[in-house]
């Protein structure tokens, strides 16, 4: 792959990922499951697996922990040509809990001070990014250091000068930011920058202080974007659009929830890759949902994004 024509450029920090082997507090765990982690990069993969042309740009460290997040990116068929190993920083990792009742599993991380943290507006090669079509966003890039913070606003500047889409998904992640008005600002600053928002409903409240889907899409409508995607769970998700006016698609029904983690990210895959091939919005956002539900069954924050055989055998 060449560094020439990507469909999809995101910036954003890998983690390792150590499941544990079975239910309860993570400190009763025994053994571990090794997985990767990290919202762009769950998504990078989501879209490849798909067949779209991706990039991803980050830094890691040379440890055993870098050294395997950045294999598993290769394998996965991702450009990895602006991924920076660097020797003197350590690579991000996290501990997941296992639950059985399908609420959200704990998360313990491991990434303060890590070789991502370090990025910054040096860090967006302006010629390798505007050789997308388009750029992913997430707010957890940016709630990783202040430095990174300006290289996500520099990424999403350079995109919207050089005419090209951008999405953008909140992923909040609180005890990141310096305080809730802190984050409240700057999530819904670089929302206000992007084409397509995707909160999910509880983040809505959060940034917005509306109590419904409409609430929150026509504030983020009210910002610029061209189209809003609030996601409700099993619920399915409601849409506000230019070309598409309002509605709501139905979730897929869920026989049993493994792991609620990485849901948002297969969301997100499923509905970008759907918009940059002409598909209309309600066709978007039903494979955004059938791509979450899949992520729900599994253990790790992968393994249920589907390949593009996977995903027209559904149909979608």
């Amino acid at each position: 792959m060449t560094s020439s024509a990507f469909d999809v450029a995101l910036f954003g920090e890998a983690m390792l990922l150590l499941v544990a082997d079975r239910p309860g507090p993570i400190e009763n765990a025994t053994a571990f499951h090794k997985r990767t982690a990290g919202a762009e990069t769950n998504v990078a993969i989501g879209l490849s697996r798909l067949g779209l042309r991706v990039g991803w740009a980050s830094r890691l460290g040379t440890d055993s922990m870098g050294r395997a997040l950045l294999a598993t990116m290769e394998g996965e068929g991702i450009d990895c040509s602006h991924v920076i190993c660097d020797a003197t920083q350590r690579t991000g990792f996290q501990f997941k809990g296992r639950v059985t009742d399908g609420s959200d599993p704990p998360v313990e991380y491991h990434r303060k001070g890590s070789a991502a943290s370090h990025m910054g507006p040096a860090d967006v090669d302006e010629a390798w990014l505007r050789s997308a079509r388009h750029l992913h966003a997430t707010g957890v890039f940016a709630a990783i250091s202040d430095t990174s913070l300006q290289a996500a606003l520099k990424s999403m500047d350079v995109m919207r000068q050089a005419g090209r889409t951008i999405s953008f998904d909140p992923n909040l992640r609180p005890t990141l930011w310096s305080s809730p008005e802190t984050m409240r600002h700057w999530i819904n600053d670089l929302a206000s920058r992007a084409d397509w928002v995707l909160p999910g409903m509880e983040e809505g409240l959060i940034l917005t202080g509306e109590s419904t889907p409409e609430g929150v899409a026509h504030f983020y409508r009210q910002r610029g974007a061209k189209l809003v995607v609030v996601k409700l769970g099993a619920q399915g998700a409601y849409y506000d659009g230019d070309a598409a006016g309002t509605g709501h698609v139905d979730g897929f029904p869920v026989k049993e929830v493994v792991d609620t983690v990485g849901a948002g990210d297969g969301f997100a895959a499923g509905v970008v890759s759907a918009l940059l091939e002409g598909r209309t919005v309600p066709e978007a956002v039903r494979r955004g949902a059938w791509i979450g539900a899949r992520a729900v069954q599994v253990l790790g924050d992968t393994e249920g994004l589907p390949t593009r055989a996977q995903l027209e055998e559904a149909g979608l």
